[in-house]
């Protein structure tokens, strides 16, 4: 059985959401509100004349009507019945790895059993092709396995192949998971990785996506997504990745974070 601990939402969470749920406010623009209001609370209450100097007339005239509707949610009721914890960047539990990135996340949107996952440990994220040769799956399960036995956690994003192998092998020898989305938490993608997904909150992993619940999967989300994979690790294991592979862009924001870079590049004979 998996679980997650659930905290009432108060005004501070209730704003982060807010900001988060707004399409038209990503991390960097966030950034900058934030630096022009005492509070989240505050900007998220503040009127059109000081939003629009911040973000622009059009953002600011669509987050004043988004906020309308989104006031009329009961995003606590929601959130309890789904099993989600949400984490923001003033929270204490929200990771130091991501806080230290430059566009870190609004808040990160949690299935599993976070209070007890240890992020400042040894983390390492192992991405790859979604079709990877016989000798890029024996690599990847021997590495796992390896790194497992030596007190590692695995990190990677839940795609088919490289991701999915990744994530199998390190609860086949007994560690834990990190699966990070580029859709919400409560959505299985792709679908047929939904056995995979209960397993890894079955064991002790989580299951991790800035995004809010219920947003669907679009390509640009994955990119944004792989910026995290790589800020949750010390390092990243690359395994067969093609030149415009989505693995190829976890390294390099791996590299950008000041992290240490490893490939798997293929057969060595």
């Amino acid at each position: 059985m998996y679980f997650c601990y659930y905290h009432a939402v108060g005004d501070k969470t209730k704003a982060y959401i807010a900001f988060s749920h707004f399409l038209g406010i990503g991390p960097i623009k966030f950034q900058a509100i934030k630096k022009r209001f005492n509070t989240v609370e505050e900007a998220y209450k503040s009127n059109y004349s000081k939003l629009s100097s911040i973000v622009g007339a059009k953002t600011a005239s669509k987050f004043i009507d988004f906020r309308k509707e989104f006031e009329s949610v009961d995003y606590e009721k929601k959130f309890k019945e789904k099993n989600i914890k949400v984490i923001h960047q003033e929270n204490k539990l929200f990771p130091k790895n991501l806080i230290n990135i430059p566009d870190p996340p609004i808040c990160i949107y949690v299935k599993g059993n976070y209070d007890l996952f240890d992020f400042d440990g040894k983390i390492i994220s192992i991405v790859g092709t979604r079709m990877p040769t016989s000798y890029g799956q024996k690599a990847t399960k021997d590495i796992t396995y390896t790194l497992v036995g030596a007190g590692f956690s695995i990190v990677s994003g839940l795609a088919l192949g490289i991701d999915s192998m990744a994530h199998s092998a390190c609860i086949e020898s007994g560690g834990e998971t990190i699966a990070v989305l580029g859709c919400g938490v409560d959505i299985v993608y792709p679908y047929s990785n939904r056995t995979l997904y209960k397993s890894i909150l079955q064991n002790n992993g989580l299951i991790i996506s800035e995004f809010p619940p219920g947003m669907t999967v679009l390509k640009g989300l994955f990119v944004a997504r792989n910026r995290l994979i790589s800020a949750f690790s010390s390092a990243v294991i690359v395994v067969e990745g093609s030149k415009r592979s989505g693995s190829l862009i976890t390294a390099k924001y791996a590299a950008e974070q000041g992290k240490d870079v490893y490939a798997v590049p293929g057969l060595i004979t």
